[in-house]
């Protein structure tokens, strides 16, 4: 099983999960992907996805963004691998200026981001990673986060650094065989 989880005011209906889900119903592999709609508080998010990657033996996670940070935090907790592409590092240093007034790119949805939520961010960070577990794709170009720190963060797990690009990954679809080779799917893939 395949868990998707996107990042900050994102949805399951995300260009990068909208890709792996149709590149999996390809290969005829349509219910092993899952990509849960995050509450906006980590806390709720980080219990909702625990019991949800808990109820798949043998799970790989692809984080994007808030969701790399979140898919770490399961990584560990669960022995899973994770896929993380252009993943929030600190998320809750970098979100201190998103607390106020949201909406969510997708579904228009409204909400208030809180000084709460900053500290149940702070609460998931995870001290010591795994390195094997990981499977790092970021872009240079990255507008958002800088790809430096997730090098640096995840150093010793597999990496691939992409010159130039943005924090969307426009070009995800050219590494879908590779995300799914890592997350074990590699002689299914070629299929």
């Amino acid at each position: 099983m395949i868990v998707y989880i996107h990042g900050f005011n994102s949805s399951p209906a995300s260009a990068k999960a909208q890709l792996l889900q149709k590149r999996l119903t390809a290969l005829g592999r349509a219910n092993e992907f899952t990509a849960p709609a995050l509450p906006h508080s980590p806390a709720a998010a980080a219990s909702m996805l625990d019991k949800h990657v808990s109820s798949y033996r043998d799970a790989c996670l692809v984080g994007s963004s808030l969701g790399g940070y979140y898919a770490t935090w399961l990584a560990e907790r669960h022995r899973l691998r994770a896929v993380l592409v252009n993943p929030a590092v600190r998320p809750y240093t970098l979100l201190v200026q998103a607390v106020g007034r949201q909406k969510n790119f997708y579904t228009g949805e409204e909400y208030d981001f809180t000084s709460r939520y900053i500290e149940e961010l702070r609460a998931l960070e995870v001290e010591k990673l795994t390195p094997e577990l990981y499977f790092l794709l970021v872009k240079t170009g990255d507008e958002v986060l800088d790809y430096r720190q997730a090098v640096e963060r995840y150093d010793g797990g597999r990496k691939l650094v992409i010159a130039g690009g943005d924090h969307g990954f426009s070009d995800f679809s050219a590494y879908l065989d590779a995300v799914l080779e890592f997350c074990g799917g590699a002689e299914r893939a070629r299929r």
